[in-house]
């Protein structure tokens, strides 16, 4: 029975630890947006540092707050005097001691009041939430730069398959061009301007596919993935089109932020720093009992032969009376770094105002940017394929399709630029309300 146990408890841990890496492999199974996000939520270091913060500062907060349970405490010393002290009572000298002991004491100390203790009990829920509340905003920044960085991957994937596409027509175009040289319908330039074209657009997709290795390794840095790890990002256009479309006139609540929330928990530590301050003109009480163990002998080798144990309680008042002013010093000091806490409100209710109007005011621009890059591919696209049927009817000249392709290719590009800019400013409007939540 008892190997079965052992063997079941075994059992128990080994599966603990294996479910948190099973659900992260799930996680990268499919690299959605929140999947990579939930997956740096686990394996982050700034996140993962933020929860041992949260697990030290509990050890700290309990480790203060033990100084309530009494506190029992052993000394022990053996003792040689070469020469025995002696007491003189009523005119007659007597020894104190004989020439070895050994003392043993317990002693037992019971904290009835004391400023520290105090402290400790009515703070601890106030810096327990400060520290989760760091957490919190740790999360917030890594899913905002989670987020960015998975756009800046599709934005460059996606320029890459526009650039395939074009390489594709080029190709086509350069044949075209080819033929028609040979046929003697037109000279070698048009032949040398597809080549040009083919050439430059190669080039660029090289140095896309060079940009996306160093964005997917910056992806996975900011999700504390590791680098051997394969991500295949999944993009859903219409559904990201869809999301680039978000209400920026939105009221603006500071309280939403938690940067509003941890200054209110900074301001409830300080209040109780000042309490704590003014409790310095109280005395500190505690009881006290102790037991002593007191062997004395001659020789030391019968020196545990004989015990004279004592033993004793008490109650214990300090009461500090003057310290030069040091106690009215400090309770002042307390006071002026809790007034500076409320400007500090102020300064957070300003920043925050400002940082929602730039982000509120970048997102629309993006948006309208958007809008109109959308309506231009749609109108490049209609002139490249009617320039090109004109070409091939011979009634365009292939400079013409050259531009038309040029004003194809860029508008292609811009648009998927501002689709990603409207997604990536949309994240700046919301972490400046305070919406993001994790």
């Amino acid at each position: 029975m008892r190997r079965t146990i052992c063997l079941f408890s075994v059992l128990i841990r080994f599966a603990a630890a294996a479910q948190p890496q099973t659900v992260s492999d799930s996680l990268l199974e499919r690299s959605t947006l929140q999947n990579c996000i939930q997956y740096a939520l686990l394996h982050q270091p700034l996140i993962h540092q933020s929860l041992l913060d949260e697990e030290i500062t509990e050890r700290a907060i309990q480790g203060n707050l033990a100084d309530w349970y009494p506190q029992l405490n052993f000394n022990y010393n053996i003792i040689h005097y070469p020469q025995v002290p002696v007491s003189v009572v009523g005119g007659n000298p007597i020894q104190e001691s004989l020439p070895n002991s050994s003392i043993g004491q317990f002693s037992l100390t019971q904290t009835l009041f004391n400023r520290d203790v105090l402290l400790a009990s009515s703070s601890a829920s106030d810096i327990r939430r400060r520290v989760k509340q760091q957490t919190i905003g740790n999360k917030i920044d890594v899913v905002v730069s989670v987020s960015k960085a998975y756009y800046a991957v599709l934005e460059t994937e996606q320029q890459i398959a526009l650039l395939d596409e074009d390489i594709m027509r080029l190709r086509q175009s350069l044949k075209d061009a080819y033929e028609q040289y040979h046929g003697g319908v037109v000279d070698n330039i048009d032949y040398k301007r597809a080549m040009i074209l083919l050439n430059n657009a190669l080039q660029e997709k090289t140095q896309n596919v060079e940009l996306l290795k160093a964005r997917y390794v910056f992806l996975k840095d900011q999700m504390g993935c590791p680098m051997d790890t394969e991500l295949h990002l999944e993009k859903d256009s219409t559904q990201m089109e869809h999301e680039a479309f978000f209400d920026a006139n939105l009221s603006l609540n500071v309280e939403n932020r938690i940067e509003y929330q941890e200054l209110l928990t900074q301001k409830r530590l300080q209040e109780a720093d000042v309490a704590y301050t003014k409790w310095s003109f109280l005395p500190s009480l505690s009881v006290f009992a102790n037991y002593n163990l007191n062997y004395q002998q001659t020789s030391v080798s019968r020196l545990y032969d004989q015990n004279y144990p004592s033993s004793f309680v008490g109650l214990q008042l300090s009461f500090p009376i003057f310290e030069g002013g040091k106690r009215l010093q400090k309770i002042r000091q307390a006071q002026l770094e809790l007034q500076r806490i409320d400007d500090d409100f102020l300064l957070l209710q300003n920043s925050v105002n400002a940082e929602y109007a730039q982000a509120a005011a970048t997102y629309k621009s993006n948006l309208n940017t958007y809008a109109v890059l959308k309506e231009n591919q749609e109108l490049a696209k209609d002139v490249y394929h009617t320039i090109q049927l004109q070409y091939k009817a011979g009634t365009k000249t292939y400079l013409e399709v050259i531009t038309a392709e040029a004003e194809l290719r860029a508008t292609q590009v811009n648009y998927i630029a501002a689709l990603y800019q409207v997604l990536s400013s949309k994240l700046d409007v919301q972490k400046a309300l305070g919406t993001i939540h994790y």
